[in-house]
């Protein structure tokens, strides 16, 4: 809740009374706008009054605060008239105004400028599936990085499985110590790197055990290519849609999504005096559209809603995107400025706020408010994340399925076994366990050692 209080008031404008030690009563603005400002009943709290309250606690001076009547920072008309906060203070209906007011050449032909209390510049922000990032491994792009390691290790253990069925059931080796075994550890992987690309590679395993192992790895696979290719297709038609928008050339160069800023402003103003040829290009584009927004909060409005980009400062976007958890801001930032108190010309208050804000800055007060008031709070996190990419959950039953076969399959492997070696106990007139160990030794025991043991039983008899 705090973060939504934060991000709420910084943009608001407040207009405050301050009252000094000499007894006189001077009248502070402050502009309010929402998300970045926001009342708490009757009061208001945010960056900005902190801001204040740590400033008189410095200074040593009382205040009341009050919202600028037009809801305006401040621009001038063509008869060269000034509007919001740099109007009321410019006319004496306030004496200071407090609030993210961006230092500029035209503000302070006409006021006087604090030093300032923040650092800033020109970005933009732009919901995430319009930032979203070209990579030379787009082809992985269908599955998370989760979901290939899943996987590779359901790759490896059903390698493994056919591998282990083919040397435990005596259907696919009867006679370890004549006969070549076919599913080498080798071939077994060859085998199911087939499957994957929908051909068999022989031979073919001959025991129930082992062809159930293959029919469930074959289903896996036919399955799992369908997803990845039903994904993959979608992918390509979602990155169709729309452009990939990582920077202002990017932005000046599509004409797909429109574009704007608070019109009248001093990000609008950076566009429009600019010779650089692409700032030009997007205060053009901007004035043709009329794409212009009336408010912080309509351009983060029509930004959530996918076919907008907004363009502001740095400090405010950031404040909009730890609200809303579907925005992010780019990172680029151009035009670097600050935010600072104005103050009519010859204000006996300017030197001293000045060095007040100096000290908060030096003693870590102002970084402690950044911390406070920017925290992330934003909405919707739990469903934050826009990637398309199967995660290995949204086949869970698949892998279950491949899981329970492999498992079974094994064990098939090791029944047929174990009724061979009771048959070969009954007729040797040997313990069961014997047998079945002495199977098991030829099985995965060297030859060398199985002929020898060979030889010695025949020495014995």
């Amino acid at each position: 809740m705090k973060g939504y209080m934060a991000l709420v008031f910084c943009a608001a404008a407040l207009t405050a009374r301050i009252i000094t030690t000499d007894a006189k009563e001077y009248s502070i603005t402050t502009i309010k706008e929402d998300p970045y400002a926001m009342s708490r009943g009757s009061e208001l709290e945010g960056y900005c009054i902190d801001l204040i309250s740590a400033l008189a606690k410095n200074v040593g001076f009382a205040y009341k605060v009050h919202l600028v009547k037009d809801g305006r920072y401040g621009a001038v008309d063509s008869n060269g008239n000034w509007s919001g906060m740099i109007g009321e203070v410019i006319r004496g209906e306030a004496d200071l105004a407090v609030a993210p007011l961006t230092v500029t050449a035209t503000r302070e032909h006409v006021v006087d400028m604090t030093t300032p209390f923040m650092q800033t510049g020109i970005s933009f922000i732009l919901h995430k599936d319009l930032a979203s990032k070209e990579t030379t491994f787009s082809l992985l792009s269908p599955f998370s990085t989760d979901m290939w390691v899943g996987i590779l290790i359901a790759f490896l253990l059903t390698g493994l499985c056919i591998f282990l069925v083919g040397r435990i059931s005596p259907t696919e080796w009867s006679e370890p110590d004549t006969e070549e075994h076919s599913f080498t550890l080798l071939h077994s992987f060859w085998y199911i790197t087939g499957a994957l690309t929908l051909q068999g590679a022989g031979p073919h395993p001959k025991a129930l055990s082992g062809r159930l192992v293959s029919a469930i790895w074959w289903l896996f696979a036919v399955l799992l290519l369908a997803c990845y290719f039903s994904n993959f297709s979608s992918t390509l038609h979602s990155n169709n849609k729309h452009v990939s928008i990582k920077s202002f050339e990017d932005l000046a160069n599509q004409d797909l999504i429109d574009y704007g800023t608070v019109e009248g402003g001093s990000t609008m103003s950076f566009f429009k005096y600019s010779n650089n040829p692409v700032y030009r290009r997007i205060y053009e584009q901007m004035e043709r559209k009329k794409s212009y927004a009336s408010s912080m909060e309509e351009g983060v409005r029509r930004t959530l809603e996918r076919n907008y980009v907004f363009i502001g400062e740095a400090v405010s976007l950031d404040l909009a995107a730890a609200r809303y958890c579907k925005l992010i801001r780019s990172q680029e930032v151009v035009a670097m400025r600050a935010y600072a108190i104005a103050a009519p010309r010859g204000s006996p208050l300017l030197k001293s706020l000045s060095i007040a804000i100096l000290q908060l800055s030096e003693s870590g007060e102002l970084t402690y408010l950044w911390n406070k008031w920017w925290a992330s709070s934003c909405i919707g996190a739990v469903n934050a994340n826009t990637s398309h990419a199967l995660q290995p959950h949204d086949l869970r039953s698949l892998f279950l399925l491949l899981g329970l076969g492999l498992g079974v399959g094994l064990l098939l492997a090791l029944l047929e076994l174990i009724f061979k070696a009771r048959n070969q106990a009954k007729d040797g007139k040997k313990s069961c366990c014997s047998v079945l160990t002495s199977e098991l030794n030829r099985r995965f025991g060297s030859r060398g050692e199985s002929a020898e043991q060979d030889c010695s039983d025949k020495n014995k008899a």
